[in-house]
């Protein structure tokens, strides 16, 4: 009976394990032991495979393994971004926005997405005057570009109070979402072989455009070694059918292939199905920002 109670059910976790090295001898004169740590890749046929850090692929007979235990995922440092630098990483998502300061605040145009991430203020930080002259500032800013006023505010905070103080009204509150790309990739199934993937022009190969026939779609952009998620679509008649696990797979291969680290996306509040599938994906909720717009267009 082994001392550990490690097994199949460890594949895709972290674990260190101690195992017998045949024919060596240890300090004491007795038998000579070494620690392996990294995620259990495989374990069948009375072999476990184990990718340290590096990459490198350890097999190790299950009949060597002294001890073992999983072990808590190592932190991505990626992860721990903050509120203000995560969101900023959307404006490479549409290419063309132009962008104007206020302090820490930014606003944000585009002449020709109407969406609401490009044509909206940031307001998280610190904008360097008082908030209603930052507020006056956003409105004047959109209607000389003759558009409703928006604000994007993270839940909480003191510009949401005087936003609603002003009377502006709620729209959309999305969760920003990340997960480590290893740890991901890792849960996905393989990437679709016979995909199209298509570089988006004019972004110098940092935003794709991937589809799976006539059935879904989705679209990355990196940012250093961000991959941004966006714009992912099913047709209705082949929902529930694991597409989008196949078109997050392969977008996610095409991230890794260029460097990325941490994957991060928005998704609305009230998107059950969204919410449940990059959850079971190793998505964990970040923060949490609001759309505001002004009283009247």
């Amino acid at each position: 009976m082994p001392a550990h109670l490690l097994g199949p059910h460890v594949v895709g976790k972290r674990i260190v394990i101690r195992r017998l090295v045949p024919g060596e001898t240890g300090p004491t004169g007795g038998p000579a032991f070494t620690d392996i740590l990294g995620v259990c890749t495989s374990w069948a046929d009375g072999t476990a495979v184990i990718e340290r850090e590096s990459g490198e692929q350890v097999s190790v007979p299950v009949a060597e393994i002294v001890s073992g235990k999983p072990v808590p995922p190592r932190p991505n440092v990626r992860l721990r971004i903050g509120v203000r630098e995560a969101e900023l990483l959307s404006a490479a998502i549409f290419p063309g926005t132009t962008s104007e300061p206020l302090g820490e605040w930014v606003l944000f145009d585009h002449e020709v997405s109407v969406r609401r991430r490009p044509n909206s203020a940031l307001a998280i930080g610190d904008p360097g005057i008082e908030l209603e002259a930052a507020i006056d500032r956003i409105e004047s800013y959109y209607r000389s570009r003759h558009k409703r006023p928006r604000a994007k505010i993270e839940v909480g905070s003191t510009a949401e109070e005087a936003l609603v103080a002003r009377g502006w009204v709620e729209d959309v509150t999305v969760e920003f979402q990340l997960a480590g790309l290893a740890a991901t990739r890792r849960i996905l199934p393989p990437p679709v072989e016979d995909a199209r993937v298509e570089t988006v022009a004019g972004t110098d190969g940092a935003q794709v455009l991937i589809t799976l026939g006539e059935t879904a779609r989705i679209m990355g952009t990196m940012e250093r070694d961000w991959l941004a998620i966006h714009d992912l679509e099913v047709a209705e008649s082949h929902r529930r059918q694991g597409l989008a696990t196949k078109a997050l797979a392969t977008l996610l291969e095409w991230g890794a292939e260029r460097g990325a680290r941490a994957a991060w996306l928005h998704v609305e509040t009230t998107n059950d199905p969204g919410l449940a599938l990059y959850e079971s994906l190793g998505f964990t909720e970040h923060h949490r920002c609001r759309y505001y717009a002004s009283p009247t267009p």
